[in-house]
């Protein structure tokens, strides 16, 4: 199968919807399809507005139509609502394309905080944008249930995985700082929450690797955290080994898959009862989910590491993958024909 995979995330963007592309990408590869992605390193840019180190592809219209005709491809997936994905979405539709979407980031949630725009303004849009699309993937019950909620149609649950070869416990690891230390790894950006966990009155040492946009004004109201930036990944397994919990504060993710790396290598969660971490973690012994989230982190101190451990191997990518194809529809069918019937097995498309 030759599938066009756009995508508006990219490296050497920071951050889970691009990890979960990589890994899908090199799944799919495995398995023995060809995978064209169309991404934004190969267009004029500019910096997203709020994120400026995030760039985006500036007017990809005619290129993506270029890119897209000459690859002809067995299916097409749009990952992002950005402007490739804006542009691939309009050219299928030009050409009658049947085409699948993905919900990986809550950005209705994101511009309410960040730019007080309603919450259901955001998720209209949004409807629109994947209103074509023959399935819509999404990683989590929760996420299907909010979906839902704003009057989504043909979601397709599209769980996410963590590459496990990688990430695995690393032990002795000392990272020369006070125990009990807590750590958060991702993004300091809005929709983080992060302050909810800078906040806690805590023993030890609070830990934080990840920029974006709020970093330097965190970073002065909260002198006693400390403040790593970004490493390679697998720095990041020597990291989350040395941790004693993993605090994670959002309370808008679509997935959050740096908790399942944090377990994979042994970390317990602590986070909020809300979609993500309800997913991610759920009733499982990998970690503490609580409204109070300073009782969740000392409460996650007692969670032995073998089973953080054990509640990330159920999520395998191998799995996903093939999940992923399965969902996937032939670009040459009708897209009313691919969204009333079952998404066909694109294994038997090709190679």
């Amino acid at each position: 199968m030759k599938l066009a995979l756009v995508t508006d995330a990219w490296l050497p963007q920071v951050n889970g919807v691009v990890t979960t592309l990589l890994e899908l990408q090199e799944g799919l590869w495995s398995a023995g399809h060809e995978v064209l992605v169309i991404e934004p390193s190969s267009f004029r840019r500019f910096a997203c507005p709020g994120y400026r180190e995030i760039e985006l592809a500036w007017r990809p219209a005619r290129q993506v139509e270029q890119l897209l005709d000459g690859a002809d491809p067995d299916a097409v997936h749009i990952a992002t609502e950005g402007p490739l994905g804006t542009a691939a979405r309009r050219h299928c539709l030009r050409r009658g394309l049947a085409f699948t979407t993905a919900f990986h980031t809550r950005f209705p949630d994101i511009l309410a905080k960040a730019l007080h725009i309603p919450e259901r303004w955001g998720y209209a849009w949004f409807k629109r944008f994947h209103a074509p699309s023959a399935g819509v993937m999404v990683p989590t019950a929760g996420m299907l249930g909010i979906l839902r909620g704003h009057g989504f149609a043909n979601l397709r649950a599209w769980s996410h995985g963590v590459d496990l070869s990688l990430f695995e416990p690393l032990h002795g690891v000392d990272l020369g700082l006070p125990r009990p230390i807590f750590l958060y790894v991702g993004r300091v950006s809005y929709e983080k929450n992060l302050e909810a966990f800078l906040r806690l009155d805590l023993p030890g040492s609070k830990l934080v690797y990840g920029v974006g946009p709020l970093l330097e004004k965190l970073r002065g109201r909260y002198p006693h955290v400390h403040w790593r930036g970004v490493v390679p990944r697998t720095e990041l397994v020597r990291v989350y080994s040395g941790a004693d919990v993993f605090v994670f504060p959002s309370h808008s993710e679509t997935f959050g898959l740096v908790m399942l790396e944090a377990m994979a290598c042994g970390t317990p969660v602590a986070a909020f009862p809300v979609p993500g971490p309800l997913d991610v973690v759920g009733d499982s012994d990998g970690g503490v989910l609580h409204d109070d989230l300073r009782q969740a982190a000392l409460q996650a101190l007692d969670i032995p590491r073998e089973r953080a451990r054990a509640r990330a191997l159920h999520f395998d990518w191998r799995p996903v993958c093939e999940q992923f194809v399965d969902f996937l529809v032939p670009a040459r069918s009708t897209r009313t024909d691919a969204v009333t019937k079952a998404p066909p097995n694109l294994h038997k498309l090709g190679t």
